[in-house]
């Protein structure tokens, strides 16, 4: 499946390498041997209702969203903070959904009004052990990695506060859509430490090394409207009574999402982040790698056929 894929790419990006020092260019990158089709299904680890006292409600969504999945968080009195137990229900989650083969879109959202996520939780953090704080940030950092990672398209819809882990959290998700009242930052400098989940990577790769740096050293909060204007954010819309028109746009985005072919858009994902990490030649060679992915799918058949026959396609994701 995927797993395969990347390895093939981390092959193609070698040889890409290797070819560049000797003046070639150009690759030839054979199939994997039974491509993105084969990953595995697997069950639901979390029922479509979630239980009142969950600190991560996950919801599988029916009807005209069938295939999107919203992961709430849903600490109100720790506003949302990142601890040992949240961390371990993000990881199991996330771990859930990147091989289940009928989720087309994740949304990250959180259940707490005027909350995304504080960061860390720094109650909890200040009863830690020296080699216990190491040992969480990792295990963060680690499930924010996971995310990143997930095969389908993310999006984090920021309605509220997003600080430090909190942001780190949102900037993992390949979408951030935000009302214009949020505020969001890496405040880490404040407490004499450093973004540890992401944020010294992240954000440079979305807003630009330099303007990245401002923030990061000054811990300067934004809102949605300058978060949109830095290109920290996609969409700002203005906030609701509700108080959740961030996940209003962000559904309306995964709804956009839903008829395209399902392989297509895992491999569309991966070739992007993968290319993003290397020269354009080697950015290259990986799209060979991954368009040949589509190319014996039943999806790629499906869409032909009903290109000809001038009708909406019905993708099986196979």
């Amino acid at each position: 499946g995927l797993g395969l894929l990347r390895a093939r790419i981390r092959l193609v990006a070698a040889a890409a390498a290797t070819s560049a020092a000797l003046g070639r260019t150009g690759h030839r990158v054979p199939p994997v041997p039974g491509g993105v089709a084969a990953l595995p299904a697997a069950g639901r680890s979390y029922g479509s209702q979630a239980k009142e006292e969950e600190e991560l409600r996950v919801r599988y969504l029916d009807d005209d969203h069938k295939g999107i999945v919203v992961l709430g968080l849903n600490r109100s009195h720790a506003k949302n903070a990142l601890s040992k137990n949240l961390v371990k229900m993000m990881s199991k989650a996330v771990d859930a959904l990147k091989s289940d083969k009928k989720v087309r879109t994740v949304i990250f959202r959180s259940e707490v009004p005027g909350i995304f996520c504080a960061g860390a939780d720094l109650k909890e953090r200040a009863k830690m052990h020296a080699s216990e704080v190491s040992s969480f940030v990792s295990r963060a950092r680690a499930t924010i990695n996971e995310l990143a990672n997930l095969p389908v398209p993310t999006i984090a819809a920021i309605d509220g506060t997003a600080l430090g882990g909190g942001l780190e959290l949102a900037l993992a998700c390949d979408i951030r859509v935000a009302a214009s009242s949020a505020k969001m930052g890496l405040v880490e400098t404040k407490l004499a430490i450093i973004p540890g989940a992401g944020g010294t990577q992240r954000l440079p790769r979305t807003i630009g090394v330099s303007l990245a740096k401002e923030l990061i050293f000054s811990a300067r909060i934004v809102d949605g409207e300058e978060a949109k204007s830095i290109g920290l954010i996609s969409h700002v819309v203005e906030q609701n009574e509700a108080g959740d028109a961030a996940y209003r746009r962000a559904l309306a985005l995964a709804r956009e999402f839903l008829p395209q072919g399902p392989v297509a858009m895992r491999v569309a994902k991966l070739a992007i982040n993968q290319g993003m990490e290397v020269d354009l030649v080697t950015g290259l060679a990986i799209e060979e790698a991954c368009y040949a992915q589509t190319i014996p799918t039943k999806d790629r058949i499906e869409g032909l056929l009903a290109f000809k026959e001038k009708r909406p396609p019905r993708y099986k994701g196979e």
